[in-house]
Order: C-alpha cells, then sequence, then structure tokens
C-alpha cells in the first residue's frame, strides 16, 4: 500500500471529533518524510492477546542500570524468528500493520521509547531506529506551522 493511501487510510479510521482527522492530516507531512528512510511499506509488529503492542526491554550494555523499551518493526514474518521467542507463546502473535500506522501509533504509546526497525529479511544487523522524542519533537514543529485557525490542542504529541 503506498504512503498516501496509509495516510488517507488514517484520515478515513480517525474518530470523527471534528479534530484527529485534521490532525493526521497536518502531521502526514512528518510522517511520509520518516517512513522515506525506511525499506519498507509494511511490518509485522508482535502483539498480544488483547492486540497491545510487545514491548522489549534493552539494557545498556556499558551501562546495565541504562534501560529503554522498544517495539520491533519486522520486515517479513520470518524475522520475528531472530529476535524473539514468540513463535513459543501462542498469546502472541505478528501482525502486518501499514508504518505510517506504526508512526502515528507510537505517538501514543507512552512506555515506548523506540521503534526499531529490521530492515533487511533474514538479518538483525541493519535496523532503523525511530525514536518517540524525536517523533514527538518532528510533529510539534509541525504543528507549529500550522495556521492557528485550527482547533488542534497544543499537548496532543
Amino acid at each position: 500500500m503506498d504512503l498516501k493511501k496509509q495516510i488517507q487510510l488514517l484520515i478515513n479510521n480517525a474518530p470523527r471529533d471534528g479534530i484527529t482527522p485534521h490532525l493526521v492530516s497536518a502531521i502526514s507531512p512528518v510522517l511520509i518524510s520518516i517512513t522515506k528512510k525506511l525499506r519498507h511499506s509494511q511490518y509485522y509488529i508482535l502483539q498480544d492477546s488483547e492486540e497491545s503492542w510487545v514491548l522489549t526491554t534493552l539494557s545498556n550494555r556499558v551501562n546495565p542500570g541504562l534501560e529503554k523499551r522498544v517495539v520491533y518493526a519486522f520486515s517479513t514474518i520470518q524475522d520475528v524468528s531472530l529476535i524473539s521467542p514468540a513463535g513459543l507463546d501462542p498469546q502472541i502473535v505478528p501482525k502486518i500493520v501499514p508504518v505510517t500506522h506504526i508512526l502515528f501509533q507510537m505517538v501514543a504509546l507512552e512506555p515506548v521509547d523506540s521503534i526499531v526497525f529490521l530492515e533487511t529479511p533474514g538479518q538483525t544487523t541493519h535496523t532503523v531506529e525511530i525514536k518517540r522524542a524525536e517523533l514527538q519533537n518532528l510533529l510539534q514543529q509541525q504543528m507549529k506551522q500550522q495556521p492557528r485557525g485550527s482547533q488542534i490542542p497544543p499537548n496532543i504529541a
């Protein structure tokens, strides 16, 4: 699915609250800009039985006290087994998600520090990490460029 169709799907599925569809439209240039740095238009995300994304806590090798919580985005379903023992847990299933939807969801996922995109099928060495704080910063900058007449709350991201 191409990026414009993904954005339109986000807009179409947004709550009809008078704000969210306009918000998605306003931030779409940022979402598209980031997705162009990635190789794939959709990725597999591990979800539990309640459809929550599976978080992995990573510790810093030099300073084990430093941790970050990431969600892995796999380019193929076969790549899930490279990192996760999810295949052993019937409660955890990979679900294919359009890349713009992953980024949009990430903004709302409080406990997530980053999404780690595995870009090369069969390998764990080529990854792209998108940090939630950096994405939020880019989205806030984009929102500041919007006309003042819009009714989008400043704390949305």
